[in-house]
């Protein structure tokens, strides 16, 4: 004998009503956006105190402090800032977590668009425009960014370009406008080094076909995977040859 007699269930059933057609509800919605803009290259001969003058030309544009992001080495080839993919959204967490809230989500727009590369690009960036959250992240409409280098494989000479990036959730504004002019601002900073011979396109070298091929810095140890690298993505020494 079934638990629940058949009246019963006739009677539950016929004081039913039937749904409305139309409910109030709230709506939630997250859209992520990011962007960024690059100039162009400006060769630069090498010399003393390159790295204090990579910080120094995003002068009269930084709120705050600079912070230099040398090329990941081989061991995280595959770090990636997007959390589903794994290990290396793991890799990108280790290698990052010590770096400030506006470092690391100036890493996740770029990366995020193409905007560098970070197995071989060293990239200079800090706040450049907007506020900060309590947890000391830039704002949706905030910009960020700084200039990229690397060093050129056959002259050695330092390859550097300007480069801005903004986004999260919200509406935009005239961010783009904004980051249009901080661009043009720091790449005249670039421009303006006292080493700088010229604008050249920014080609990226080929990467390795597969990770550590590429020959180890005997200068400083380090190792991109670049398999025709013939300067150290790192320290700008040229690499010697077996």
């Amino acid at each position: 004998m079934p638990l629940f007699g058949k009246n019963r269930r006739s009677d539950q059933d016929s004081s039913r009503q039937p749904p409305p057609a139309e409910v109030s509800s709230h709506e939630f919605s997250l859209k992520l956006s990011y962007s960024a803009k690059s100039s162009e290259g400006v060769r630069l001969k090498t010399g003393p105190g390159l790295e204090a003058r990579l910080h120094s030309m995003l002068a009269g544009y930084l709120q705050g402090e600079s912070e230099l992001v040398e090329p990941l080495p081989v061991t995280f080839g595959q770090a990636s800032p997007f959390i589903a993919r794994l290990p290396g959204s793991a890799q990108w967490l280790q290698y990052n977590h010590n770096r400030s809230p506006v470092t690391r989500h100036a890493l996740v727009v770029l990366e995020s668009v193409d905007a560098i590369d970070s197995v071989y690009e060293t990239l200079v960036c800090g706040l450049l425009s907007g506020e900060t959250d309590t947890m000391g992240y830039p704002e949706y409409n905030a910009i960020v960014g700084g200039v990229v280098s690397h060093f050129d494989e056959v002259t050695g000479d330092l390859i550097v370009r300007a480069v801005v990036g903004w986004g999260g959730k919200g509406v935009r504004g005239d961010t783009d406008r904004n980051a249009a002019g901080i661009l043009a601002g720091l790449f005249n900073n670039v421009a303006g080094d006292t080493h700088a011979i010229g604008i050249v396109p920014t080609d990226r070298p080929a990467p390795s076909s597969s990770v550590g091929v590429g020959a180890a810095c005997q200068h400083c140890g380090f190792s991109s995977g670049l398999e025709r690298a013939f300067y150290c993505p790192k320290c700008g020494m040229r690499m010697l040859r077996g």
